[in-house]
């Protein structure tokens, strides 16, 4: 059984820092970094591919909307051709660093609110999806586990990872609940653990209803931007190694 650690990294920018990435980086197997419109810039990004080339930890880039004063978390309506091409040169400018680095592009894992609403917006999703395959189709592409999106990458031909995340609740449709909502985010490293081994060994986890939630797992999303992260992090991978457990990079799990 094998399963992979991703977190979105590289999201400084200028002067200032967010993030915890170099320690983090020591228990992930994939990095998402971001790509400079939601968050990051050349240095923050030439300087996060080349710590995951130090720690051998896989690279992918995290597009997202032109919000960076919103951390790209505020929904923007977007046509389906401005949508592929946004991503289609988001990438392209994260593939420049991993090639002067001698690195090769794993994944493409779209950020904050425009991963969300490729949850609803089959079309925006589609178009998504097109600007990752119009980059290489070998991409392997990270949709929220179970949704629409996954379906639309496997009718594509794209290589898809079922995303889930560690910290998060769930609603019963398989949906994160929003931030804005009570007990949206789980701080806990033991819950977290018990969720994340739940998701792994038992395909699925309870939502914040209590309904069971069937999951399919391919990555663990941890996120590294708050003040346990590191913690969590290393817990994670702690329980998920003590029940026999691979962590690998998502190229290794994704077939």
């Amino acid at each position: 059984m094998k399963v992979d650690l991703n977190s979105d990294l590289g999201e400084s920018f200028g002067r200032y820092k967010l993030g915890l990435d170099e320690e983090v980086m020591n228990y992930i197997t994939s990095a998402n970094v971001a790509t400079g419109w939601h968050a990051g810039d050349p240095l923050v990004m030439r300087r996060t591919v080349r710590l995951a080339k130090e720690n051998g930890v896989a690279v992918g880039a995290h597009p997202g909307y032109p919000d960076l004063l919103g951390f790209g978390r505020r929904y923007m309506r977007l046509t389906p051709e401005e949508a592929r091409n946004y991503i289609l040169y988001q990438i392209g400018a994260l593939y420049a660093f991993t090639r002067a680095e001698g690195l090769e592009l794993q994944h493409v894992k779209p950020h904050g609110a425009l991963y969300n609403a490729l949850v609803k917006e089959e079309e925006l999703a589609r178009a998504v999806i097109e600007g990752t395959a119009d980059f290489d189709k070998n991409l392997i592409f990270v949709a929220l586990s179970g949704s629409k999106p996954a379906e639309i990458a496997e009718e594509m031909g794209v290589k898809i990872a079922h995303e889930v995340f560690a910290d998060r609740a769930y609603n019963p449709d398989g949906t994160l609940v929003p931030r804005s909502k009570p007990g949206a985010v789980i701080h806990d490293k033991e819950e977290i653990a018990e969720r994340v081994i739940s998701m792994v060994k038992d395909g699925g986890v309870r939502a914040i209803n209590g309904e069971w939630v069937e999951l399919k797992v391919d990555t663990i999303c941890v996120h590294g931007d708050n003040p346990k992260a590191v913690e969590i992090a290393a817990h994670i991978r702690k329980v998920l190694e003590e029940e026999g457990v691979k962590v690998a990079p998502m190229k290794e799990v994704v077939r």
